[in-house]
């Protein structure tokens, strides 16, 4: 979040304010942590829209009383401008692009593009995997146990869930640790693979190329789980994994994500909406062992591959000024907030690491190179199926089309899945899911057993055509797998809406 400014000179007066461009600046941390302890909200857009009239009361000058400060009380333009924003039926509006400096953890390591990575860089993170590949299986920093988190035999990964970011990120600190913890690699820092980049030379070569499993991960799960042992982790052809991309929209669902004012909701809109859709694509186009969620992260090119799921959660966060806990919270509109408050009766955990969700929004970590959105590029978008009648909306011609694949029973069906939409017959977009191959069996599944898949096409692509959907199970070959029943995945219907904004 931009840090609010005081009581300046020059505060114009803005005749059309939103929260996300304006109003939302006007708080200062210490004016939020003050009136929540008084019940009143100004850290997000409900609880400033609340509690509005008693705001523009208590600091429109001369006689306010709040902030109780003179330096963080309101100029008059500034107060003229709430009002406005009152008046006008307290729009939302988007993010700027502009990139305001925000405050936040100093950083300590940075991370790199795996093929900017200097001779000697790659050499010591290779000594790195090499140690931590050969320790005991039974060490918890073994590549084996690191890697078993995530899948077999421990599966506390979160997917499709609000935690599913802020859990891959301590995820990949403590493997990063383990790197670091091998004999004169304690400066290794884990690098990323550019998805938008054909996959590196040098992930294709020992130890990066893949991993022939020392044990077998199920045996030890509760239940057990058969069928991995003997087991050496595969991935498709470089050709395979481009079709595969391509196929899943996983580029455009990244571009699409990034540009989100809101975080959002899972299967409604905003960024991590998008994120885990190319997320999920991403597992589905590199290869059979990355599209098993329980055996994925123990092929190498899944560390290479979150780190960049990271690098660009964070680029959206500073896209959005959501850098730290105060200001992601003002993107959070509407949403469910409890995964983000303390206590024991808030979901916001992160087992089996000790870090809790909120703990993980202002991060030290750093990139080399984030995806920051410029006005040249459009700007950042706030699109959605619906929007509140009282304040004013617009269709643009230019916007896509949301198709919806609604009401999909994910549990019933055994393993990850892709979803084409067919127009007249002819495959013209596809989706791919990520879960177990038993997801009764998983706990995260259960509690988000019916999904929505989304897919935004150009009105021309959809006018005057018959659309009907597919499901598939992709084998382990280079195939696209066998067709799935509709009637058995809870018979799914297609939604399709125009998308709208506020005028």
């Amino acid at each position: 979040m931009t840090t609010p400014q005081t009581n300046p000179a020059d505060d114009p007066v803005i005749a059309s304010p939103t929260y996300l461009a304006d109003i939302r600046n006007y708080f200062r941390p210490d004016d939020v942590t003050h009136m929540a302890a008084k019940g009143i909200d100004l850290g997000t857009y409900d609880g400033v829209k609340k509690h509005a009239l008693a705001i523009l009361t208590h600091t429109a000058p001369p006689n306010a009383d709040m902030p109780p400060d003179a330096a963080g009380q309101w100029s008059a333009n500034r107060s003229q401008t709430f009002k406005n924003w009152i008046v006008n039926g307290f729009p939302l509006g988007t993010a700027p692009t502009t990139v305001s400096p925000v405050s936040g953890p100093a950083p300590t390591r940075l991370r790199k593009d795996i093929t900017t990575l200097t001779p000697d860089e790659f050499t010591l993170l290779t000594a790195a995997f090499n140690g931590v590949m050969a320790r005991d299986i039974t060490a918890p920093d073994s590549y084996f146990a690191l890697a078993g988190q995530h899948g077999l035999p421990e599966s506390w990964c979160l997917h499709h869930e609000n935690r599913f970011n802020p859990w891959h990120r301590p995820y990949l600190i403590h493997f990063e640790d383990a790197l670091r913890s091998v004999p004169g690699c304690a400066d290794v820092t884990l690098p990323y693979w550019d998805i938008s980049t054909p996959l590196p030379d040098r992930l294709q070569h020992p130890p990066f190329d893949q991993y022939v499993l020392p044990a077998d991960p199920g045996a030890t799960a509760d239940p057990p789980v058969s069928g991995y042992f003997p087991y050496t982790t595969q991935r498709y052809s470089l050709a395979g994994i481009a079709k595969r991309l391509k196929k899943y929209s996983v580029l455009a669902d990244i571009t699409t994500s990034l540009a989100q004012s809101l975080w959002g909701a899972y299967l409604t809109n905003g960024y991590q909406d998008f994120s885990i859709q190319a997320h999920d694509g991403g597992h589905g186009s590199i290869g059979p062992t990355m599209g098993d969620q329980n055996v994925s992260a123990f092929d190498p090119v899944f560390w290479f591959f979150h780190c960049n799921i990271d690098r660009l959660w964070l680029s959206w966060q500073t896209n959005a000024n959501a850098t730290t806990l105060a200001g992601f919270r003002t993107t959070l509109a509407g949403q469910d907030d409890s995964w983000l408050k303390d206590g024991p009766v808030h979901p916001n955990s992160l087992p089996p690491f000790t870090e809790t969700a909120e703990q993980t929004i202002a991060t030290d970590i750093s990139y080399d190179r984030l995806e920051l959105i410029s006005h040249a590029e459009g700007g950042m978008e706030n699109l959605s199926g619906s929007i509140d009648a009282a304040r004013t909306f617009s269709f643009r011609s230019s916007d896509p089309v949301s198709v919806r694949v609604k009401g999909i029973d994910r549990l019933n069906i055994p393993g990850s899945f892709s979803v084409t939409l067919l127009a007249d017959g002819e495959p013209v977009a596809a989706r791919f899911f990520f879960q177990p191959k038993e997801p009764r069996r998983c706990e995260t599944c259960v509690k988000n057993g019916i999904i929505n898949l989304d897919f935004r096409m150009s009105r021309e692509e959809l006018v005057d055509k018959t659309l009907s959907v597919q499901i598939d199970v992709p084998g382990h070959s280079d195939e696209i797998g066998t067709v799935f029943p509709l009637s058995q995945a809870g018979n799914p219907t297609i939604n399709a809406r125009l998308l709208v904004g506020e005028a």
